[in-house]
């Protein structure tokens, strides 16, 4: 294909992402792909394609390139949270010295109270990614939940390889918990969560909190996790070629955070693996159905439940990876949002 022609298509395919969602079905109709009987959405399908065009799945960035990418793709393609949510920075504990983190609140709800909390951990494949990645998904769920959310900026490979992120997120609920900060926090009124590698860190988290006795929060929200590192799983070679996040890049992802010749198998890094799932508090796990993660997801559940933990789950099949940090463009990312923070409400007021 000739740069002129490629260029054009890529235009093309801006302009397709942008229409309606009833227009965007009838252009893929009769050519949307099938995985394993899941029927990708028509407009995933259009965004996925279009990432094909600007880059190409076996071409790796540098580690700036990739940090650059994400942030950008946040910046066009999140929906902002409403201007009724402040956001304050503040700096909280982490294994190796003060990090910072990011406190949303709606209107009525003291930033620093003991109120309902949402402790948040960030995807990008824990080389990548940062608070302002994920502002908009923060903002809106503390809107639509009615809670503080507190997003926490772990440390990040290559710089800082495994176990720097979850010895950080583990020195700071304790800190949270034992009320050595600014923020008064209540166990019982806080729910861990996080997307991708943040969902792999807080399922990683509850396994240090069984092994240390420590106090579980009340439930974990997991959005589409990678929760098992040998990248073996029916939906990892099904999907290896999915743009967003193919299979090359996630085990790219991995040769950073992992040091060579650690076991993948280990539960810090692979919870899957975990023998405290009874232990375990109740969670939500979101899953996209062309997401390489799916079956990561699936697992994860099973496991869960057959360790007597309460699991809810919010499927989509016709999603791709981190579908609810693309609201302007799939809409589905903005109903898996308000369906989310129904979910955290109804939870933080259960008896």
């Amino acid at each position: 294909m000739g740069a002129g022609m490629r260029k054009l298509r890529i235009l093309l395919g801006f302009l397709i992402i942008q229409l309606p969602e009833p227009f965007v079905r009838l252009l893929y109709l009769g050519r949307r792909t099938v995985v394993a009987g899941r029927t990708i959405d028509p407009k995933a399908q259009a965004f996925g394609e279009l990432v094909a065009l600007i880059r190409d799945i076996n071409d790796m960035p540098t580690v700036e390139e990739s940090r650059a990418q994400l942030l950008t793709m946040a910046q066009k393609l999140e929906r902002p949270g409403p201007e009724s949510v402040a956001a304050r920075d503040v700096m909280l504990p982490g294994a190796a010295g003060e990090r910072r983190a990011r406190v949303y609140t709606p209107r009525d709800i003291d930033p620093m109270g003991s109120v309902e909390t949402l402790l948040y951990l960030h995807g990008g494949g824990w080389i990548q990614g940062a608070i302002e990645t994920h502002n908009g998904l923060c903002a809106r769920l503390a809107d639509l939940a009615g809670i503080r959310v507190v997003s926490y900026a772990y440390r990040l490979a290559p710089e800082d390889p495994f176990p720097a992120a979850a010895d950080d997120i583990l020195a700071c609920y304790k800190a949270l918990v034992a009320g050595e900060t600014g923020l008064a926090i209540d166990p019982a009124r806080l729910i861990v969560g996080g997307d991708s590698a943040g969902g792999n860190l807080t399922a990683c988290l509850m396994h240090d909190l069984a092994k240390a006795g420590l106090p579980m929060p009340r439930a974990q929200l997991l959005l589409y996790p990678g929760v098992d590192a040998r990248l073996e799983s029916r939906s990892m070679q099904d999907l290896r070629d999915q743009p967003l996040l193919p299979a090359s890049r996630i085990d790219w992802y991995l040769g950073m955070y992992i040091p060579e010749g650690h076991d993948r198998l280990d539960p810090r890094i692979s919870p899957l693996f975990s023998d405290t799932h009874a232990a375990q508090p109740p969670a939500l796990i979101v899953a996209g159905g062309h997401d390489p993660l799916w079956d990561d997801a699936q697992r994860y559940a099973g496991a869960l439940r057959a360790a007597g933990v309460q699991v809810d789950q919010f499927d989509y099949p016709g999603q791709i990876h981190a579908f609810m940090s693309l609201t302007k463009v799939l809409p589905q990312g903005n109903e898996a949002i308000e369906r989310t923070a129904g979910w955290l409400k109804t939870t933080m007021r259960t008896n």
